[in-house]
C-alpha cells in the first residue's frame, strides 16, 4: 500500500501521507491543516443542527497515531485549528489535555487562519506565518507567492472512477494541503480559484487509504 508520494520541492524531499498530513523528514516537521477542532460545537450554536460531537476526538486520534509513527520535532497546524474561537475556548479538558500531550517534547506552531485568527491558549506558538528552511507556511496561499505551503481550500479531487478524495495540490511554487479534520467540505480541483491558483501543469495527489498521484487537470 502507498501509504505516502514522495516528492521533491524547493530542493527538498516530502512525503504526501496518505491520511493528508505533509511530512518533511529531514527536518523531522508534520505539517496539518484545518484541524477545524470543535465543529460540531459550533453548528450547533449558530443553527441549533445537532451532528454527532465524535469529530474533535476522531481528528486527534488520526493526529496522535501520525505523531506516534514518526515522531515529529515540530508539528505545523496550518490554521482553521478550530472551527471558531467559542469552539477552541469550548474544548473539553480531555480534549485539551490530549493535545497538552502531543505537544509535549516538541515545537508546535499554530498558525493563524480564518476561523481561529487569534491567540488561543492551549500551549504552542502563534503566529501570522513561519519560515522553515527558506519556505513559508501561511493559511490561506498569496497570489505570487513562491516556495509557500498552505492549506484553507480544502482541496478534492474526482476521478474518471467516479470516486472523490481530499487532495493535495502541487505546483513548483507553492503546495496547498488538504484539511485534515474529520468533518470538512471541500472545494474540487477544477474550480476556478484553485486553476488559477495551481496553473494547468499541478499534480494532485489523492488521500485515503493510499496516495495516488496524478496530473490535476486529469480530476475533476
Amino acid at each position: 500500500m502507498n501509504t505516502h508520494h514522495v516528492f521533491e520541492f524547493n530542493g527538498a524531499t516530502f512525503w504526501a501521507l496518505a491520511e493528508g498530513a505533509l511530512w518533511w523528514p529531514s527536518q523531522k516537521l508534520l505539517c496539518v491543516s484545518d484541524l477545524h477542532l470543535g465543529k460540531s460545537d459550533r453548528i450547533a450554536r449558530r443553527s441549533g443542527r445537532m451532528l454527532p460531537p465524535y469529530e474533535t476526538e476522531a481528528t486527534l486520534d488520526r493526529l496522535g497515531n501520525l505523531v506516534s509513527r514518526l515522531a515529529p520535532s515540530t508539528i505545523i497546524c496550518l490554521g482553521d485549528s478550530f472551527d471558531d474561537l467559542d469552539a477552541a475556548l469550548g474544548l473539553s479538558e480531555e480534549h485539551k489535555a490530549r493535545i497538552t500531550t502531543l505537544q509535549a517534547g516538541r515545537t508546535w506552531i499554530w498558525v493563524e487562519g480564518n476561523h481561529d485568527p487569534g491567540p488561543i491558549d492551549i500551549g504552542g506558538d502563534h503566529k501570522a506565518e513561519v519560515m522553515v528552511e527558506g519556505l513559508t507556511f501561511r493559511h490561506i496561499a498569496a497570489p505570487y507567492a513562491n516556495a509557500e505551503v498552505s492549506g484553507h481550500y480544502h482541496p478534492k479531487c474526482r476521478l474518471q472512477t467516479g470516486s472523490s478524495r481530499p487532495a493535495f495540490l502541487i505546483n513548483d511554487s507553492r503546495i496547498v494541503l488538504p484539511a485534515f479534520g474529520t468533518y470538512t467540505g471541500g472545494l474540487r480541483a477544477s474550480d476556478s480559484a484553485l486553476k488559477t491558483l495551481m496553473g494547468p501543469n499541478a499534480t494532485a495527489i489523492l488521500t485515503g487509504k493510499k496516495a495516488l498521484a496524478v496530473p490535476m487537470a486529469a480530476t475533476t
